[in-house]
């Protein structure tokens, strides 16, 4: 993960000239073991803020559309990324996102699948659920608040860890992973202070 470290280490810089980041909770991020981190998503930035704001390295689950040019492609590749689709259930996603959670790791998950302005808990996907409960990982809720204008605040305010241990080896439908999902996107939602 060196590129990750060194990209990190230049975007850091960066966005501290450009904006002022305010971020609350960072106790909240476990320093081992694996988590399902959820964010709420605003901006195409979303994913380099979380970066900044959290200490270990990021593997983003990134919509597949990314991908289609190869020289981005690789670069989110390097930085732990992988594609999504969308529109369906992708059993890839589903297995990469797996493989990372039990290597410990870090995964970085948009819950409504795409960038919104305000909430909507029909837009959480079940799938989110699904990932964080089969992975046994405790999911630790983000909200970022900010308009993105150079030298204004943005303010990353990071949750306590959900744990779902109480759905682990159980078998659940589609809704009550939807259900779950739902639970998991307003706990991000009540972060909003303002």
């Amino acid at each position: 993960m060196l590129f990750y470290k060194i990209i990190r280490f230049f975007a850091i810089i960066v966005f501290n000239i450009l904006f002022r980041i305010d971020i609350i909770g960072k106790e909240n991020i476990p320093s081992e073991g694996s988590i399902v981190l959820c964010s709420n998503h605003i901006s195409a930035l979303d994913p380099i803020i979380l970066a900044i704001a959290i200490p270990r390295p990021i593997s983003f689950m990134a919509k597949k559309e990314l991908f289609k040019n190869k020289v981005l492609a690789r670069i989110i590749y390097k930085l732990g990324a992988f594609p999504v689709d969308r529109d369906g259930s992708d059993i890839s996603a589903i297995k990469s996102s797996l493989k990372i959670l039990n290597a410990e790791k870090v995964l970085g998950i948009f819950p409504e699948g795409t960038r919104v302005a305000k909430m909507d808990l029909e837009n959480a996907k079940p799938g989110i659920a699904l990932i964080s409960i089969k992975g046994k990982s405790p999911v630790v809720p983000v909200y970022i608040q900010s308009n993105y204008k150079p030298f204004h605040k943005i303010i990353v305010n990071i949750g306590k860890p959900i744990h779902l241990s109480e759905y682990f080896d159980k078998k659940l439908s589609t809704e009550e992973y939807k259900s779950i999902s739902k639970r998991i996107l307003n706990s991000i939602y009540s972060l909003n202070k303002i």
